[in-house]
């Protein structure tokens, strides 16, 4: 039993549950030896002694350690300490998406095509390593605050080469993201993943899922059986263009999938694009085929052979059984076969009518038993004609009933810009002039030999070149000559602190000035300089220049004069006869 403050490899010191799975515990842990948290993975106690477990659970780690992604959990080290089989790996400190659906139901379109991006890009990389992950449901996905999400569990991922598949690894994934294939027993491929992909999609477009029932093996059938709802019927905001990935995902019959993920991540970026806002719904090219139906049929087959070892009460059965199967084929022909046979009289395939004009697509549709509507949608186009039809609303080849209204989606041109020959002219001007028509404008310097043959902010280079074409949001770089200032002999040419400022202020040139106190020269002049004359300034340089300052004179103090005797007076004689 794995307990808080345990040591696993001596390195990993436990700190934490933070999940719990049939096969194994995921534990928070800090790695002592390089100071981060990591997560690890330890196989059950009660697993450790089986074998086919060990493997599983090694295979885990040899498949998730060859793939590195931004959106794959990194895998970090793996090993076993007496008995205890561990698996280290990132911690992603984040909520997994069925927590995240359960909180908000369904999500918006935006955050669903995010995050489909991210898993398929993901699954790319897998596919491209030769690795099916086999298990894609939201319990395996973890989503950080900043949007970015991450695949985990990659314990029952299969090498693409491997010849090893057992049949309890081939149902081991989650029923309800579980492909019709597996859910019959067959072997999963890349389209499996693509399957449990689109499956996985619905539910963050709807916030439920797709197929329930009361029991695995109920849900296991319907998987098989059942079309999977309609999303845009669910909410109309949805675009019919978001729920044919759904439907090309999980279509029953694996040949009308995607063939790879790379197709199906194509779709999602383009998904919500003007273009694609009056996509047709999809329409399979091959039978969406019964597997059980399928699974039925080699059991009867199985059983006549057996049938004349069988007791009577056996036969009966099996009589009965095919009765009901023979039965069901009927209606499924009729369904599938006759009933489109029947109805096809009162249908038509919309005719392609790209590139015609107007009056040429309004008569040609209405030859073939169609409407057209009176008013015309319009799009950019830069492969068809201005006032040429692209495409019609419903899309080529869809089935409609006679009478059905058909909307033409006509061309307006270009609405590339082709680019002329901007050299020599003023680059600020054709910044304006640019920007008005939606095109990015960068105006870069690049230094010249001569600068008596330039003029300042006249473009001397382009890119792209002239006759190209530029489409709104692309980027056009102006080039225009690179002034600089040679740096003066401040010192030799006698500058004063005030003309040295207007120098810099004129040419946008930082300078700081220092003082220094001398006799041999006048205040206030330039003494000292901390770049040679004669080198280049650029706009923003920082100088320093050295100031001269009048020493600081001390007075002499002024002696105070010396105090002469006072006189003696002597008495006047009494004159009045006082002898």
């Amino acid at each position: 039993m794995i307990v808080k403050g345990q040591k696993i490899n001596d390195r990993y010191q436990i700190l934490r549950m933070i999940g719990e799975g049939g096969m194994a515990n995921v534990y928070l842990a800090h790695d002592v030896i390089l100071d981060r948290d990591v997560a690890v993975k330890v196989l059950r106690g009660d697993l450790a002694g089986d074998d086919k477990f060990v493997r599983r659970f090694q295979r885990e780690a040899i498949s998730a350690s060859s793939l590195s992604h931004p959106n794959i959990v990194e895998m970090y080290d793996v090993g076993e300490d007496d008995g205890t089989y561990f698996i280290v790996m990132e911690y992603v400190d984040g909520k997994t998406l069925k927590n995240l659906i359960k909180k908000r139901g369904a999500l918006t379109l935006s955050e669903v095509v995010d995050i489909m991006l991210q898993l398929t890009s993901a699954i790319i990389c897998a596919h491209d390593s030769y690795i099916i992950h086999r298990d894609i449901k939201p319990q395996n996905v973890l989503i950080l605050d900043n949007g970015t999400v991450k695949i985990t569990d990659f314990g029952i991922a299969m090498a693409l080469n491997s010849n090893e598949l057992t049949q309890t690894n081939s149902v081991m994934g989650s029923v309800h993201y579980l492909p019709p294939e597996q859910a019959n027993g067959s072997g999963a491929t890349i389209k499996s993943d693509i399957y449990s992909l689109g499956i996985l999609m619905y539910e963050l477009l709807t916030g439920k899922l797709p197929f329930k029932g009361e029991n695995a093996v109920e849900i296991a059938i319907k998987q098989m059986k059942e079309t999977i709802p309609s999303v845009c019927r669910m909410n109309t905001e949805i675009p019919q263009s978001i729920e044919n990935i759904i439907l090309k995902s999980c279509a029953k019959n694996p040949k009308n999938r995607y063939d790879s993920v790379n197709e199906m991540r194509d779709d999602l970026i383009v998904a919500l694009k003007d273009d694609h806002s009056h996509d047709a719904r999809v329409v399979y090219e091959y039978p969406e085929q019964d597997l059980e139906e399928t699974r039925v049929m080699k059991s009867m087959k199985a059983n006549k052979i057996k049938e004349k070892n069988e007791d009577k009460k056996t036969n009966k059965a099996i009589k009965i059984a095919a009765i009901v199967a023979f039965a069901l084929i009927g209606l499924l022909s009729f369904i599938f076969f006759i009933l489109p046979a029947i109805t096809d009289k009162k249908t038509v395939k919309v005719p392609d009518v790209k590139d015609m004009s107007i009056t040429q697509a309004t008569t040609y549709l209405e030859e073939k038993g169609l409407k057209v509507a009176t008013k015309q949608k319009k799009e950019f186009d830069e492969k068809v004609a201005k006032n040429k039809v692209i495409k019609t609303d419903p899309a080529k080849n869809a089935k409609v009933k006679k009478g059905s209204k058909i909307t033409l989606i006509v061309s307006k041109g270009s609405d590339k810009i082709e680019l002329e020959n901007y050299i020599g002219k003023n680059a600020e001007a054709i910044k304006k002039s640019l920007e008005a028509k939606g095109i990015i404008v960068a105006i870069e310097t690049k230094k010249v030999d001569d600068l008596t043959s330039y003029k300042e902010g006249i473009i001397i280079e382009q890119s792209p070149k002239e006759g190209e074409k530029l489409s709104k949001n692309d980027i056009i770089t102006l080039y225009v000559p690179e002034f600089y200032i040679v740096y003066p002999d401040f010192v030799m040419n006698k500058w004063t602190e005030e003309d040295a400022k207007e120098f810099c202020s004129k040419n946008n040139i930082n300078v700081t000035f220092a003082y220094e106190e001398t006799s041999s020269h006048k205040e206030g002049i330039v003494i000292r300089q901390n770049r040679t004359p004669g080198v280049e300034v650029f706009e923003g340089a920082t100088l320093q220049l050295t100031i001269s300052k009048a020493p600081k004179v001390t007075p002499t103090p002024t002696p105070k004069p010396t105090e002469s005797p006072k006189p003696t007076t002597t008495p006047e004689p009494d004159t009045e006869g006082n002898n």
